[in-house]
Protein backbone atom coordinates (compact mmCIF):
# COMPACT_ATOMS: atom_id res chain seq x y z
CA UNK A 1 0.00 0.00 0.00
CA UNK A 2 3.01 2.98 0.81
CA UNK A 3 4.97 1.98 -2.43
CA UNK A 4 1.44 2.89 -4.40
CA UNK A 5 0.47 5.92 -2.27
CA UNK A 6 3.97 7.78 -2.43
CA UNK A 7 3.39 7.96 -6.51
CA UNK A 8 -0.62 9.42 -6.12
CA UNK A 9 0.86 11.72 -3.63
CA UNK A 10 3.80 13.07 -6.36
CA UNK A 11 0.52 13.74 -8.35
CA UNK A 12 -1.24 15.52 -6.40
CA UNK A 13 1.71 17.66 -4.97
CA UNK A 14 2.65 18.90 -8.62
CA UNK A 15 -1.29 19.69 -9.86
CA UNK A 16 -1.08 22.98 -7.99
CA UNK A 17 1.15 25.61 -7.21
CA UNK A 18 0.36 27.86 -3.78
CA UNK A 19 1.60 32.13 -3.72
CA UNK A 20 3.30 32.18 -0.69
CA UNK A 21 1.44 34.74 1.89
CA UNK A 22 -1.95 36.42 2.80
CA UNK A 23 -2.63 39.43 1.11
CA UNK A 24 -5.23 42.36 0.52
CA UNK A 25 -8.08 41.46 -1.96
CA UNK A 26 -8.70 38.15 -3.83
CA UNK A 27 -6.02 37.21 -6.89
CA UNK A 28 -7.49 39.22 -10.05
CA UNK A 29 -4.88 37.89 -12.62
CA UNK A 30 -1.99 35.83 -13.19
CA UNK A 31 0.66 35.85 -16.00
CA UNK A 32 3.95 34.04 -16.68
CA UNK A 33 7.20 34.38 -18.44
CA UNK A 34 9.04 32.04 -20.68
CA UNK A 35 11.24 31.35 -17.62
CA UNK A 36 7.76 29.72 -16.14
CA UNK A 37 7.98 32.72 -13.33
CA UNK A 38 4.56 33.70 -11.81
CA UNK A 39 3.18 36.88 -11.64
CA UNK A 40 -0.11 37.13 -9.08
CA UNK A 41 -1.69 40.42 -8.76
CA UNK A 42 -3.80 40.96 -6.01
CA UNK A 43 -6.15 43.84 -5.23
CA UNK A 44 -3.21 45.39 -3.76
CA UNK A 45 -0.19 43.93 -3.82
CA UNK A 46 1.80 42.28 -6.62
CA UNK A 47 4.09 39.00 -5.76
CA UNK A 48 6.30 37.13 -8.33
CA UNK A 49 7.24 33.26 -7.67
CA UNK A 50 9.30 30.73 -9.31
CA UNK A 51 7.58 27.71 -10.91
CA UNK A 52 7.18 26.21 -7.64
CA UNK A 53 5.91 28.97 -5.82
CA UNK A 54 9.19 30.58 -3.74
CA UNK A 55 8.95 34.22 -3.41
CA UNK A 56 11.09 36.03 -5.65
CA UNK A 57 9.93 39.64 -5.01
CA UNK A 58 6.64 41.37 -3.56
CA UNK A 59 5.17 45.14 -3.19
CA UNK A 60 2.15 47.11 -2.49
CA UNK A 61 0.09 48.52 -5.26
CA UNK A 62 -2.66 50.96 -5.56
CA UNK A 63 -6.35 49.95 -5.10
CA UNK A 64 -7.56 48.46 -7.72
CA UNK A 65 -4.91 46.43 -9.77
CA UNK A 66 -6.89 44.06 -11.91
CA UNK A 67 -5.41 41.39 -14.77
CA UNK A 68 -1.57 41.42 -15.64
CA UNK A 69 0.46 39.91 -18.44
CA UNK A 70 3.93 39.62 -19.24
CA UNK A 71 6.02 41.33 -22.32
CA UNK A 72 9.43 41.99 -23.19
CA UNK A 73 10.80 41.59 -19.46
CA UNK A 74 7.62 43.92 -17.85
CA UNK A 75 4.62 43.50 -16.47
CA UNK A 76 1.45 45.01 -17.80
CA UNK A 77 -1.74 45.47 -15.47
CA UNK A 78 -5.20 46.57 -15.59
CA UNK A 79 -5.95 49.00 -12.96
CA UNK A 80 -8.96 50.91 -12.36
CA UNK A 81 -8.84 53.82 -9.66
CA UNK A 82 -12.66 54.77 -9.97
CA UNK A 83 -16.17 52.82 -9.85
CA UNK A 84 -16.28 49.58 -11.64
CA UNK A 85 -18.70 48.11 -13.74
CA UNK A 86 -20.91 52.09 -13.67
CA UNK A 87 -22.22 53.75 -16.98
CA UNK A 88 -19.81 56.09 -18.40
CA UNK A 89 -18.35 58.82 -16.11
CA UNK A 90 -17.00 56.93 -13.14
CA UNK A 91 -14.38 54.97 -14.11
CA UNK A 92 -10.57 55.84 -14.09
CA UNK A 93 -9.05 53.08 -16.05
CA UNK A 94 -4.89 52.30 -16.92
CA UNK A 95 -2.54 50.37 -17.41
CA UNK A 96 0.85 50.22 -15.16
CA UNK A 97 3.93 48.98 -15.75
CA UNK A 98 6.35 47.48 -13.60
CA UNK A 99 9.69 46.10 -14.37
CA UNK A 100 9.23 42.25 -13.57
CA UNK A 101 11.95 41.56 -11.52
CA UNK A 102 12.15 43.81 -8.94
CA UNK A 103 8.47 45.11 -9.04
CA UNK A 104 9.21 49.09 -9.90
CA UNK A 105 6.78 51.06 -11.01
CA UNK A 106 8.04 52.40 -14.42
CA UNK A 107 4.76 54.04 -16.35
CA UNK A 108 1.05 54.95 -15.87
CA UNK A 109 -0.53 54.56 -19.18
CA UNK A 110 -4.43 56.19 -19.53
CA UNK A 111 -7.19 53.90 -21.08
CA UNK A 112 -9.75 56.08 -21.06
CA UNK A 113 -11.76 53.97 -23.76
CA UNK A 114 -12.57 51.01 -21.65
CA UNK A 115 -15.51 53.51 -19.94
CA UNK A 116 -17.06 50.61 -17.32
CA UNK A 117 -13.42 50.09 -15.70
CA UNK A 118 -10.06 48.52 -16.79
CA UNK A 119 -10.33 44.65 -15.87
CA UNK A 120 -8.43 42.24 -17.69
CA UNK A 121 -5.33 42.25 -20.24
CA UNK A 122 -3.15 40.11 -22.76
CA UNK A 123 -0.82 40.43 -25.49
CA UNK A 124 -1.28 39.38 -29.20
CA UNK A 125 1.38 40.24 -32.36
CA UNK A 126 2.35 43.38 -30.60
CA UNK A 127 -1.24 44.75 -29.15
CA UNK A 128 -2.16 44.90 -26.31
CA UNK A 129 -5.87 43.82 -25.85
CA UNK A 130 -7.75 44.77 -22.61
CA UNK A 131 -11.30 44.12 -21.50
CA UNK A 132 -13.55 45.26 -18.29
CA UNK A 133 -17.04 45.90 -16.64
CA UNK A 134 -20.13 45.58 -18.07
CA UNK A 135 -23.28 47.08 -16.47
CA UNK A 136 -26.32 45.89 -16.28
CA UNK A 137 -28.63 46.52 -19.57
CA UNK A 138 -25.73 46.21 -22.06
CA UNK A 139 -25.36 43.28 -24.05
CA UNK A 140 -21.97 42.71 -25.71
CA UNK A 141 -18.54 42.86 -24.12
CA UNK A 142 -15.82 44.75 -25.81
CA UNK A 143 -12.28 43.99 -26.69
CA UNK A 144 -9.88 47.11 -26.90
CA UNK A 145 -6.74 47.06 -28.67
CA UNK A 146 -3.65 49.50 -28.47
CA UNK A 147 -0.40 49.34 -30.06
CA UNK A 148 2.89 49.46 -28.16
CA UNK A 149 3.03 53.13 -27.72
CA UNK A 150 -0.15 52.91 -26.43
CA UNK A 151 -2.55 54.61 -29.32
CA UNK A 152 -5.69 53.39 -29.55
CA UNK A 153 -6.59 51.33 -32.23
CA UNK A 154 -10.33 50.56 -31.77
CA UNK A 155 -12.98 48.60 -29.79
CA UNK A 156 -14.41 44.73 -31.12
CA UNK A 157 -17.53 43.64 -29.66
CA UNK A 158 -17.69 40.55 -28.27
CA UNK A 159 -21.30 38.82 -28.42
CA UNK A 160 -21.67 37.54 -25.14
CA UNK A 161 -24.91 38.76 -23.89
CA UNK A 162 -24.56 40.38 -20.59
CA UNK A 163 -21.73 38.56 -18.02
CA UNK A 164 -22.07 39.70 -14.56
CA UNK A 165 -19.20 41.82 -14.53
CA UNK A 166 -18.32 42.27 -17.16
CA UNK A 167 -14.83 40.25 -18.25
CA UNK A 168 -12.17 40.14 -15.64
CA UNK A 169 -9.34 38.10 -16.95
CA UNK A 170 -7.72 37.75 -20.74
CA UNK A 171 -5.28 35.47 -22.13
CA UNK A 172 -3.81 34.74 -25.41
CA UNK A 173 -2.88 31.08 -25.94
CA UNK A 174 -3.08 28.93 -29.02
CA UNK A 175 -4.14 31.23 -31.33
CA UNK A 176 -7.21 32.23 -29.19
CA UNK A 177 -8.90 34.65 -26.46
CA UNK A 178 -9.59 32.74 -23.54
CA UNK A 179 -11.84 35.40 -21.19
CA UNK A 180 -12.92 34.77 -17.72
CA UNK A 181 -15.87 36.34 -16.24
CA UNK A 182 -18.12 35.97 -13.08
CA UNK A 183 -20.93 34.24 -15.48
CA UNK A 184 -21.73 30.49 -13.74
CA UNK A 185 -22.49 28.44 -16.27
CA UNK A 186 -21.24 30.05 -19.67
CA UNK A 187 -17.94 31.82 -17.37
CA UNK A 188 -15.75 31.11 -19.90
CA UNK A 189 -15.56 32.48 -23.13
CA UNK A 190 -13.38 31.75 -25.81
CA UNK A 191 -13.18 33.89 -29.34
CA UNK A 192 -11.03 33.41 -32.63
CA UNK A 193 -8.40 36.50 -33.22
CA UNK A 194 -10.95 38.71 -34.19
CA UNK A 195 -12.99 38.23 -31.37
CA UNK A 196 -15.78 35.66 -32.80
CA UNK A 197 -16.67 33.23 -29.94
CA UNK A 198 -15.62 29.84 -30.55
CA UNK A 199 -16.68 28.10 -26.99
CA UNK A 200 -18.24 28.77 -23.57
CA UNK A 201 -18.20 26.55 -20.92
CA UNK A 202 -18.77 26.96 -16.77
CA UNK A 203 -14.85 26.55 -15.83
CA UNK A 204 -13.79 29.90 -13.58
CA UNK A 205 -11.10 31.76 -14.99
CA UNK A 206 -12.59 34.62 -13.49
CA UNK A 207 -8.69 34.90 -11.35
CA UNK A 208 -6.73 34.26 -14.10
CA UNK A 209 -5.50 32.28 -16.64
CA UNK A 210 -1.50 32.04 -18.04
CA UNK A 211 0.35 29.53 -20.66
CA UNK A 212 2.39 27.12 -18.51
CA UNK A 213 4.66 24.06 -19.68
CA UNK A 214 3.95 21.09 -22.47
CA UNK A 215 0.83 22.54 -23.84
CA UNK A 216 -0.67 23.09 -20.30
CA UNK A 217 -1.95 25.95 -18.60
CA UNK A 218 -2.61 27.82 -15.00
CA UNK A 219 -5.81 28.57 -14.04
CA UNK A 220 -6.24 30.56 -10.53
CA UNK A 221 -8.19 30.31 -7.48
CA UNK A 222 -8.65 32.47 -4.68
CA UNK A 223 -9.30 31.69 -0.90
CA UNK A 224 -9.83 33.76 2.57
CA UNK A 225 -6.60 34.22 4.08
CA UNK A 226 -5.41 34.09 7.96
CA UNK A 227 -6.70 37.63 8.90
CA UNK A 228 -9.79 39.44 8.19
CA UNK A 229 -9.68 40.89 4.70
CA UNK A 230 -6.69 38.79 3.32
CA UNK A 231 -6.75 36.21 0.90
CA UNK A 232 -4.68 33.30 -0.84
CA UNK A 233 -3.83 32.25 -4.11
CA UNK A 234 -3.10 28.62 -5.97
CA UNK A 235 -2.66 28.07 -9.72
CA UNK A 236 -4.44 24.84 -11.08
CA UNK A 237 -2.08 22.89 -13.76
CA UNK A 238 -4.22 21.77 -16.25
CA UNK A 239 -4.56 21.26 -19.66
CA UNK A 240 -7.14 23.54 -21.26
CA UNK A 241 -10.39 22.26 -22.44
CA UNK A 242 -10.62 21.10 -26.13
CA UNK A 243 -12.46 23.69 -28.38
CA UNK A 244 -14.88 21.94 -30.23
CA UNK A 245 -14.83 22.15 -34.33
CA UNK A 246 -17.39 24.52 -36.00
Amino acid sequence: MPLLALPLLALAASAEILCPGNHGGHVQGIATDPDYNIYWSFTVALVKTDDTGQLLAQVEAPSHQGDLTWHDARLYVAVNLGAFNREPGHADSWVYVYDDASLDLLEKHPVPELVHGAGGITTQGGEFILVGGLPRGHDKNHAYRYDAAWNFLGAHPIESGYTNMGIQTACHLDGHFWFGTYNGVDSLIVTSEDFTIKHRSQLNAAYGIAPWKDGQWLRAQSAKGETRGTYTATALIETPPAIPAR
